[in-house]
């Protein structure tokens, strides 16, 4: 069995309850992944933390932030996750171990996936290729939203030729129907959909 790690998507202040752009049993999460995290430490040679990081306005972050019009919930959104704001801070019920690498992502451009995004201290390098030098060859995949950022970080996983697993339990959706078409989407493309 390969070296795995764990990844833990954008469990932020705005995608909490309170937030910007709250997800409903995001601060549940929170909880259960800092619980999981403690008791599983042992299985996990990488833990890795994602974030929103956005510019604020007047940059839209490429078209992700609606300015003008109400927010589609599809593509442009409310203004969320800015750099340096307490929106953009972790949920203060997360816990992460001192070795965590983090992830800022969305730096003025739509990422939804944490291998889009910029490994904090890497130089450039991508999370792919600190994964991959770390020995890692499984990943699993917790946090919000299932529908959204958990399903493309998944997604680019498997093409990154990782092994990738969401623990489904370890994650909050924003809407039912786009998480169906997300899950039955990563389930074709070979990624594992399982509880803790």
């Amino acid at each position: 069995m390969g070296t795995r790690a764990l990844i833990v998507v954008d469990v932020q202040n705005d995608f909490c309850e309170g937030g910007a752009l709250a997800v409903s049993g995001g601060s549940a999460v929170a909880r259960a992944v800092t619980d999981y995290v403690a008791q599983q430490a042992d299985r996990y040679a990488v833990v890795v933390a994602t974030r929103d990081w956005h510019a604020p306005l007047p940059d839209t972050n490429d078209g992700h932030f609606a300015v003008g019009a109400e927010p589609d919930f599809v593509t442009t959104w409310p203004v969320h996750c800015v750099a340096d704001t307490p929106g953009a801070r972790y949920h203060p019920d997360l816990q992460l171990p001192a070795h965590t690498l983090h992830v800022r992502k969305g730096q003025g451009r739509q990422d939804y996936s944490g291998f889009e995004g910029e490994v904090v201290g890497a130089d450039g390098t991508s999370l792919a290729q600190v994964l991959a030098a770390d020995g890692v060859t499984d990943v699993d995949i917790v946090g919000l939203a299932t529908d959204h950022c958990v399903a493309a970080t998944a997604s680019d996983a498997r093409a990154a030729g990782f092994t990738a697993t969401v623990l489904l339990d370890l994650t909050a959706a924003v809407a039912l129907p786009t998480t169906l078409r997300a899950v039955a989407r990563l389930a074709e493309q070979g990624v594992t959909l399982r509880t803790s």
